[in-house]
């Protein structure tokens, strides 16, 4: 990988910065792909402590493998602990694997986080696995992916634990390349779905990294990117600006706003032409309370709602006017102007702090009520680019009386043409709602005329067996058929990511790919039974059968495609043959599956069979 470096001990001492510990250096591998391996039986380490108090020492009391491990003790703080410097050694914007092994004495939370400075000099932390320690096995972080931002310094990755009191023992660490892995040769979501509804994706900064992740995002989901954090409130205010332009002329009302930590989003969708859906501007989390404050204050009184309004309006107007400055290029074919304003019983928000107590709102603090919310809506039907929508989003928008209270709000504002779309997230579950309750929601908003559009879809299953797995096919299966029932309403469907290992809800793999890349049961359960006409430059087939029949046979005794000999050919003989090629020692295929499974007639079976079988279940050739 150009740029890459794999140091010797004295290079790497070279690079580190920050106070030194007891232990020295350790060596870096020579091995293909690894950059660094550290084991500690040398007596040494790379790692220097986060604060200054902790202490650093090679300890042979426990290990993990061979005789010696990193001991860090003394610890004050949660955030102390060991921390590795990676410049000089990665590259930002590229991303790498590390495997690492944790201990503690007593029960407590390890985190494997990371650091960086992005490139207006703000630092930015980030947890990338959180494990649980139970005081006697070693816990694995084994082959974690990670990467950080094109243009990125000061980059670390680093332990922390909960307990600021307990002892952490780590060993057995390298940090590697990680490999690149081409998509699956099948059918790309948004040819499949072309004829209803564009199929985007949700991204952060840190995915762009991944040349993996954003193939298989690029062919799937390339049709709409919604920024998944870094357009939100907390990372566009601008505090030190803010404060100084207050200092500077007493005006605390026009709030400075930075684009440091989405900068690498706009500059993906600006080189990749790329749509993007501005998410979002006026929501109760993730949003810091000075802005809700006199002077700009953490502990201040709450503005009055006059001051708040021309807070709020220099707010959206500045976040647009600097979009349009450096990124006159990137187009925003939405914006989610208000998020999240009703609970589930249709009523505003409690007033109060997000921060403080999770799900009031400060809005409410300062204006009693929702009115705020079509304030927001002027503003930004105002500032916001020409041919940008707007929507309001929020979740549980199939419950009763959130679902009316959306519904009223948006037919008001729909009436003063302010609005022109309906967001749904759609973060659903395979025990609720019931694809009937998701339906009469779609129902209900189509009937307002706006446009909609799925904007954080997922659905998690607690049941992470292969049986599972394939209940959650049927859910998806069932909602993407109420979502084309209602296509003429629905532009656009983005899923709330791409793999299951980067989803916010990770632990109940509620996407359509999982940590391998490999597409799950819910993905070949939502090209099922669907005519298309694919846009993959290799070839370009319309094909007009609507269902597969499944009784041909090339051969007295084979019914091809059917890989797990039950008589009929369908999804569930795909995923077998993708997993049985694949190696996986879970699955076994019977001699007659593997004949049946022979679909292009070349000795064995190989990939090019599971491509064959794809394609026939896609309906992009015949059977046979």
């Amino acid at each position: 990988m150009t740029g890459n470096k794999k140091l010797s001990a004295a290079a790497m001492a070279a690079v580190l910065s920050l106070t030194a510990v007891p232990a020295t250096s350790t060596a870096i591998a020579a091995d293909d792909g690894v950059l660094i391996s550290a084991d500690f039986e040398d007596g040494e380490t790379v790692f220097t402590r986060r604060g200054e108090n902790e202490v650093l020492t090679v300890t042979d009391e426990l290990a993990h493998g061979g005789s010696y491990s990193l001991l860090v003790s003394e610890r004050a703080k949660s955030w102390n602990g060991p921390q590795l410097a990676l410049d000089g050694i990665i590259n930002a914007g590229e991303e790498y694997m590390v495997t690492a092994y944790a201990k503690t004495p007593w029960y407590a939370t390890v985190t494997l986080s990371q650091q960086y400075t992005d490139t207006d000099g703000t630092v930015h932390y980030a947890n990338i696995l959180q494990q649980t320690c139970e005081g006697s096995d070693w816990v694995g972080y084994e082959n974690i992916k990670f990467s950080f931002p094109a243009g990125s310094t000061d980059m670390y990755i680093y332990f922390e634990a909960s307990d600021a009191s307990v002892d952490i023992y780590i060993d057995d660490v390298t940090v590697s390349e990680a490999p690149f892995i081409q998509p699956e040769d099948i059918p790309a979501l948004k040819d499949v779905y072309a004829e209803y509804f564009d199929i985007g994706t949700a991204l952060m900064c840190s995915n762009l990294g991944s040349k993996s992740f954003m193939a298989l995002a690029e062919k799937h989901m390339n049709e709409g990117i919604t920024v998944g954090n870094e357009l939100k409130p907390d990372y566009m205010l601008d505090k030190e600006a803010s404060l100084a332009m207050y200092e500077a002329d007493g005006d605390d009302t026009n709030p400075q706003v930075t684009l440091a930590s989405v900068r690498p989003m706009l500059e993906y969708a600006r080189d990749n032409n790329v749509p993007l859906r501005g998410h979002t501007l006026v929501w109760h989390s993730q949003t810091p309370d000075w802005f809700f404050k006199e002077g700009y204050a953490d502990d201040g009184d709450w503005v009055s709602p006059e001051k708040m309004t021309t807070r709020m309006e220099n707010y959206i107007k500045n976040t647009m006017a600097i979009l349009a400055e450096e990124f006159p290029t990137v187009e925003f074919y939405a914006w989610d102007v208000v998020n999240e304003a009703w609970k589930d019983d249709g009523t505003p928000r409690d007033a109060g702090s997000n921060n403080t107590t999770s799900g009031q709102s400060a809005w409410v603090s300062v204006y009693g009520d929702n009115s705020f919310i079509e304030l927001a809506f002027q503003f930004a039907r105002q500032y916001a680019p020409e041919g940008c929508k707007l929507y309001y989003n929020d979740y549980n928008e199939y419950m009763s009386g959130k679902m009316n209270a959306i519904y009223d709000m948006a037919m008001s504002l729909k009436e003063k043409g302010l609005i022109d779309g309906i967001g749904m997230q759609s973060h659903l579950d395979t025990s609720f709602p019931t694809p009937a309750t998701y339906e009469k929601a779609l129902e209900k908003y189509a009937s307002t005329g706006l446009d909609i559009q799925v904007t954080e879809l997922d659905v998690t299953t607690n049941d992470t067996s292969e049986t599972g797995l394939e209940t959650q096919a049927q859910y998806y299966s069932d909602i993407f058929d109420a979502l084309v029932k209602y296509s003429d309403s629905i532009s656009k469907v983005i899923l709330w990511g791409v793999t299951d290992d980067q989803s916010w809800r990770a632990s109940r793999l509620p996407l359509l790919f999982d940590e391998n890349y490999k597409a799950k049961p819910a993905y070949y359960s939502i090209i099922d039974g669907i005519d298309y006409t694919t846009t993959e430059p290799v070839e370009t087939i319309t094909t007009t059968t609507t269902t597969i029949t499944t009784t041909t046979t090339t051969m007295e005794g084979i019914l091809k495609g059917d890989v797990d000999v039950n008589g009929s050919v369908n999804v569930s003989d795909a995923v077998l043959l993708n997993r049985y090629i694949a190696e996986d020692s879970a699955v076994t295929v019977s001699e007659q599956g593997l004949l049946n499974a022979d679909m292009g007639g070349a000795v064995g079976v190989t990939a090019e069979d599971a491509a064959i079988l794809l394609r026939m279940l896609a309906h992009l050739e015949a059977e046979g």
